[in-house]
């Protein structure tokens, strides 16, 4: 009896290294994934992402930089479906590379689930899935961005050289709506559901993985649409604003405690709305 119990603890003990290995191995390589797909998103980005100039040289542009208002003629002209395209993919890529290094605790979380869920199966193909629905998420916000930028542009509240608002009462309008969604109970809610998915997660485990990723994508946009606005006042391809914004939602969701930086924000935003509509 003994043995046998023996040969039962074995076996188990031999299951569970096996389980453990292939969970360090999926992390491992999920991780490799996500950083190869950043890097060459901010590589895409950095290049200019199809807009026929450096996002460095936009950045300067944004500043001023005299030097290369030249370059930017070009995107001045109106419209058509192959720049619409252009921008509906530089927004999708930007979006891309702001956002997965956020996301990367999530979407191994989710790949831990699958792999304990069907140890035998290889949750690649979920986890890619997965991926793919939280980017499609972001891709419907890069849409609506896309066609509000079509419609600044037009009205003439956006330059087509900076692609910056160059209207300060517009601005200032901006800055002080996204205060307030940064004190709206919805942004506190999907703010929630991305720093802690494993509730959401075990939840949903029935539901296909492209779902489960649109669903956690949408709670990600939810959570930081507003601030991704904030991009037409310092400039679309302003890699400060860029920089500056994905650190922020980083810190977002990496903080223990938000509620404090939230405050903060929202004020920061609405008195720098304020010195805008009436400075």
């Amino acid at each position: 009896m003994s043995l046998a119990l023996s040969r039962v603890g074995t076996g188990m003990s031999t299951v569970d290294t096996m389980i453990e290995s292939a969970l360090k191995r999926d992390r491992v390589l999920i991780a490799i994934a996500l950083a190869v797909l950043c890097i060459l998103a901010w590589t895409w980005l950095l290049s200019g992402a199809g807009m026929g100039m450096s996002a460095l040289d936009m950045t300067r542009m944004v500043y001023g930089d005299h030097s290369v208002m030249k370059a930017g003629v070009a995107m001045a002209s109106g419209w058509t479906l192959a720049q619409a395209l252009t921008m509906f993919g530089m927004w999708w890529v930007m979006m891309a590379a702001m956002m997965l290094p956020g996301a990367a605790p999530v979407i191994l979380l989710a790949a831990l689930i699958n792999r304990q869920a069907a140890p035998k199966a290889t949750p690649f193909g979920q986890t890619h899935a997965f991926v793919a629905g939280y980017l499609l998420a972001w891709g419907a916000f890069s849409l609506f961005a896309t066609v509000l930028q079509w419609a600044l542009q037009s009205s003439g509240l956006l330059s087509a050289m900076t692609l910056a608002i160059g209207h300060r009462p517009l601005t200032g309008v901006l800055l002080i709506a996204a205060a307030a969604w940064q004190l709206a109970p919805l942004k506190q809610a999907c703010l929630r559901q991305c720093r802690s998915p494993a509730g959401f997660l075990v939840a949903s485990r029935g539901r296909s993985a492209l779902r489960n990723g649109c669903t956690h994508g949408a709670y990600c946009v939810g959570c930081c649409w507003f601030l991704m606005l904030l991009l037409f006042v310092g400039g679309v391809m302003n890699l400060f604003w860029i920089v500056a914004l994905a650190f922020y939602v980083l810190l977002e969701k990496a903080l223990p405690q938000t509620r404090r930086l939230l405050q903060l924000t929202a004020a920061a935003l609405a008195g720098a709305g304020i010195v805008n509509l009436f400075g």
